[in-house]
């Protein structure tokens, strides 16, 4: 069952935040209106870098298109387990996807629960294109706009947060995080859309093997790897993973050329999903 998330903080001052109808609100008065599609806004302009930060509506629009294609489903089914493993049969459990984007992972840990775990999941991104489109795909999701560097989450209260391809800030994730509480990291492995890559730039740069650091205020659990091979069909679907990725802006012109002309691609997928467990302060 998917239930409310109820530790939202101001970002203003990081007192709790009530809700009251279609309102946020802490007690010093600041307030945060629900919009109509039901997500809310808690990223102030001061904490902006820009007028739009985060991805664009075309980029969120690609990353739905390829995502709901089942592309990645291995990927969400892993993040999945890892979520769920540790939780009793029977329990109540938090969840925060920081970098959330259109609402994916979150989409998938909540089909994937046990019928006698109760989630209270909560979606942020820096990209109101994102959350918009989240929000309009699942109420029963709390879906926020907000930043990684100041997540409007009440100390200690998560027991996971989700960190898919992201910007990790690990000391505002250890803040949110209660003590045993997880953190579940995806990062490109080596070999990741490497087809693809040798396609679009000159050149690969040496990949460099480097054991993910553990983060203070975190023991390192586990890591597992998510290899498997990926068949693309028609420019349409190349066209929407080269959108969602950094490669976008990363390769020339006539290397975003060269993907574009393709109309099939088999690629190798190769993620790394770490978990950091957050240790109890002393």
């Amino acid at each position: 069952m998917i239930t409310p998330f109820q530790a939202l903080a101001c970002p203003l001052d990081g007192a709790p935040l009530y809700r009251k109808g279609s309102t946020w609100r802490c007690g010093a008065g600041h307030a945060f209106d629900l919009a109509s599609q039901g997500y809310v806004n808690l990223l102030p302009v001061q904490h902006k870098r820009s007028r739009d930060p985060g991805d664009s509506k075309e980029m969120v629009a690609a990353r739905r298109r390829f995502l709901d294609g089942g592309a990645y489903r291995p990927i969400a089914a892993a993040v999945s387990r890892a979520a769920l493993a540790d939780l009793p049969p029977v329990a109540s459990a938090s969840c925060l996807d920081a970098g959330c984007g259109e609402g994916y992972y979150l989409r998938q840990l909540a089909a994937a629960a046990g019928g006698g775990q109760t989630l209270a999941l909560l979606g942020l991104d820096i990209s109101k294109w994102a959350v918009l489109s989240a929000a309009k795909q699942d109420k029963r999701v709390n879906w926020v706009v907000g930043s990684n560097a100041n997540l409007p989450v009440q100390s200690g209260t998560l027991d996971r947060v989700l960190c898919m391809f992201g910007f990790p800030v690990h000391a505002e994730f250890a803040r949110v995080l209660r003590p045993g509480g997880q953190l579940l990291q995806v990062d490109a492995g080596p070999d990741h859309l490497r087809e693809l890559r040798e396609i679009i730039y000159p050149v690969l740069k040496p990949e460099r093997t480097v054991e993910a650091r553990v983060p203070e205020g975190f023991a390192g659990r586990a890591s597992e790897t998510v290899r498997y091979g990926l068949d693309l069909a028609g420019r349409e679907q190349i066209a929407d993973l080269l959108a969602m990725t950094p490669h976008l802006y990363r390769a020339s012109a006539e290397g975003r050329a060269r993907a574009a002309a393709l109309e099939a691609l088999s690629l190798t997928v190769e993620v790394r999903l770490t978990r950091f467990v957050r240790v109890a302060q002393r």
